[in-house]
């Protein structure tokens, strides 16, 4: 065999993993933001391979059908990202995630971050404290938001930790969101220390029955949140073309969830906040107004 026929039977094995990841992504009940259309079709695939190797570990974590065997599961996936970093990857999203963290000097500890997230979720189902929670942000949300700025070029730490701050507020959001999904799965994520300071028992979070210091305590922790999503609002203005526009959205978008819980009186038991349509377009006008001021 030619070394240009090596090279084309390569390239087309790539183009397949990749394409393999885009088929995953597109058709998974729930993709990461970054995922949509606004990125540049350059890094779409990139961001595929990202997003098909962090979907499938969480899946590993979270889904039924691998309960007894998550933890195994795991450990076998991140066996692969040992191989594939090594130039030993057989399955097609390392194939494809091999070449992106080639191309983009990806870290890969960033990629263990997400594992080490996926197993906590196998076995922690309570958080003591605010310290806690965070550290589990830490490696479950932030290290997708600084494989973004790498793909798109930014590698600087100041727009790497505004960055951690936006993605900690949506990890924050979604929980909150959750609060009644979680607990039927059996986990809360509100830190004990504070619903004990309110007054609120495990009890009450996991049957969803609104004792009289919940709303006080949701209350907190939402404007909690929002102090991150401010905190993390000049990396809006600090990058430029499709990837403000879509951080713009993201953002505009988390908060809009914070307005809601607000409005249906800190009951997520009840009144689990959405986005709607409506949101969505308003949001893609003001993030649209925003980029171009």
């Amino acid at each position: 065999m030619t070394k240009s026929t090596q090279g084309a039977r390569s390239a087309d094995g790539l183009r397949a993993a990749y394409a393999h990841c885009e088929r995953l992504a597109r058709s998974h009940y729930e993709n990461f933001p970054v995922a949509s259309r606004l990125a540049p079709a350059r890094l779409r695939p990139h961001v595929w391979a990202v997003y098909a190797f962090a979907r499938t570990a969480d899946d590993f974590a979270d889904e039924a059908r691998f309960e007894g065997k998550r933890l195994e599961l795991l450990d076998d996936w991140e066996a692969r990202l040992d191989a594939c970093l090594e130039g030993r990857a057989e399955h097609p999203i390392f194939v494809a995630l091999a070449d992106t963290v080639r191309t983009f000097e990806l870290p890969d500890r960033l990629l263990r971050d997400l594992l080490d997230a996926f197993r906590q979720d196998c076995t922690v189902t309570r958080y003591p404290d605010w310290t806690g929670l965070l550290d589990y942000c830490r490696r479950s949300a932030n290290p997708v938001g600084r494989m973004v700025l790498h793909l798109f070029g930014y590698r600087d730490e100041e727009r790497a930790v505004w960055s951690d701050a936006i993605c900690t507020a949506l990890q924050l959001t979604n929980f909150w969101q959750d609060v009644a999904i979680d607990g039927q799965k059996g986990r809360i994520y509100i830190p004990g220390e504070d619903r004990e300071r309110h007054g609120v028992t495990e009890e009450e979070v996991l049957s969803g029955r609104m004792g009289p210091g919940f709303r006080g305590l949701l209350a907190e922790l939402v404007e909690r949140t929002r102090e991150r999503f401010r905190a993390g609002s000049p990396l809006l203005h600090s990058v430029r073309g499709r990837l403000s526009l879509e951080l713009r959205c993201v953002w505009l978008g988390g908060m809009r969830i914070l307005e809601r819980l607000e409005a249906g009186g800190f009951d997520p038991f009840h009144h689990r906040p959405t986005l709607t349509r409506k949101d969505a377009l308003v949001a893609a006008g003001r993030a649209l107004l925003g980029a171009a001021r």
